[in-house]
């Protein structure tokens, strides 16, 4: 096994503490057992193998879409600024300042996109 998959192991594993406590720590708090408490924080982590192996799996049939789907995320954060925060800026008074502000982010975003390509 590579480093890189045992320290995601690792991580998802220690996730997975207090992930079960969120779930048991309430249960035996309202009066149910503590096995059944335990029982039920097992099984709340017991869906994380099938969920992974599902995401890897859709993750590849996803792959070739995954250029569009994030130039569509970008294209929407940057309408959200354009039609949201510069005209309460406006308001604000600083609309020249978040419009340029914007326009060097997209600059600078852009050279980034080219440079690094």
């Amino acid at each position: 096994m590579s480093v890189s998959f045992r320290n995601l192991a690792i991580g998802i594993g220690i996730q997975n503490f207090p992930e079960g406590l969120a779930v048991s720590l309430p249960l035996r708090g309202s009066g149910v057992s503590t096995w059944r408490s335990f029982w039920y924080g097992q099984l709340s982590g017991m869906v994380e193998p099938l969920a992974g192996l599902l995401g890897a799996v859709a993750v590849v049939l996803a792959e070739p879409l995954l250029p569009y789907a994030l130039a569509f995320a970008a294209g929407a954060m940057v309408y959200v600024v354009v039609d949201d925060i510069i005209p309460e800026a406006q308001v604000s008074g600083n609309g020249k300042l978040a419009s340029w502000t914007s326009i060097l982010g997209f600059v600078v975003m852009m050279s980034l996109d080219v440079g690094l390509g």
